[in-house]
């Protein structure tokens, strides 16, 4: 029987590395050796900590989670491997799966989703970033010439600036508290402001930065009727707003957008599994690869999971190397 390694969260703030044994290998099935996983840094230092809200748990279940949040919890869904076994069709391509951190696997082959040739394996751990840049900007609608502030210059926040940046005439300026993350804004040939002297009036602003001082910022940014896309998540944490002053006079409009579920506007002719294949598509472009900030081998991943939690790293996205020996 094949055994496999996998990341489990055994309560909040610890982490371990499992031995555990596989399923068998039955008709339709793949069996993928992982090669690169990627950390989802706000979801699962979440995750981590034990910050899932109870009336969260179970809409918050990733497609392949085992164990209950808050633990102990396998949990993770960026997942780039190579199928050992399975239909002839996939059997030797790379691919990518809403699998958690772990070695090898066995999922049924309508799971996973092959990487398109030019795409590099590590690069393609970004699908699920990328899937959900898709989807805040499905519901923000921007148009040819808009104004655009991205708020959080993260993963998700960089994400939607480089794909705002392909629509003809739309300036983009991506806003961070950080003046370092210029150098990425520089890299994603999108513009940068620093959060002390903001672009103001601008008819679109996307917060991704976690917090409400950027949801606050976005309101003070946008224009008059102006929409604010929350494309945050904050556990359980709360968040305060100034909704007095001219928030009302204004007739402004905060929109929440996840990746649970396709953008209501795309939602009766794309399916989840078509998104996740366009966003592979989007990754030829080489400058996503600005993102990939840190890589750690899969022995390291308590201690780097633990790091990542407290906030002494600051990668865009972390990546897990599987591909060394056992």
């Amino acid at each position: 029987m094949l055994e496999a390694t996998a990341f489990w969260v055994e309560r909040p703030g610890v982490g371990a590395l499992r031995h555990e044994p596989l399923p068998q290998v039955g008709d339709g099935d793949v069996l993928v050796k992982t090669l690169h996983t990627g950390v989802s840094r706000g979801t699962e230092a979440s995750v981590f900590g034990g910050h899932v809200p109870e009336s969260e748990r179970e809409r918050m279940r990733a497609p392949f989670q085992q164990g209950d949040f808050p633990g102990p919890v396998k949990y993770g869904y960026l997942n780039v491997g190579v199928v050992e076994r399975g239909p002839e069709s996939l059997t030797g391509h790379v691919v990518f799966t809403l699998f958690p951190h772990q070695s090898e696997f066995v999922v049924p082959a309508d799971a996973v989703i092959p990487v398109p040739n030019g795409v590099p394996a590590r690069r393609a751990v970004l699908a699920g970033a990328v899937e959900t840049a898709i989807n805040v900007l499905w519901d923000a609608a921007p148009v040819v010439g808009d104004r655009v502030s991205v708020v959080g210059a993260g993963m998700i926040g960089c994400c939607v600036a480089r794909l705002l940046r392909g629509i003809p005439g739309v300036d983009v300026a991506l806003i961070d508290i950080n003046p370092a993350r210029r150098t990425v804004a520089d890299q994603l040939g999108v513009g940068f402001a620093d959060i002390a002297n903001p672009p103001r009036d601008r008819d679109i602003v996307i917060n991704t930065s976690g917090s409400d001082a950027g949801l606050q910022l976005a309101l003070e940014t946008v224009v008059t009727e102006g929409v604010v896309i929350e494309a945050s998540w904050y556990a359980d944490r709360p968040a305060t707003l100034m909704l007095g002053a001219d928030f009302h006079s204004r007739r402004l409009t905060i929109r929440s957008s996840q990746v649970g579920a396709v953008a209501a506007r795309r939602r009766g002719d794309r399916t989840t599994r078509e998104r996740l294949a366009l966003a592979l598509e989007l990754l030829h472009d080489p400058a996503f690869d600005a993102l990939l900030t840190g890589e750690s081998s899969w022995r390291d991943l308590p201690e780097v999971m633990a790091s990542i939690a407290g906030g002494s790293r600051t990668d865009l996205c972390h990546t897990i190397n599987w591909g060394e020996p056992g």
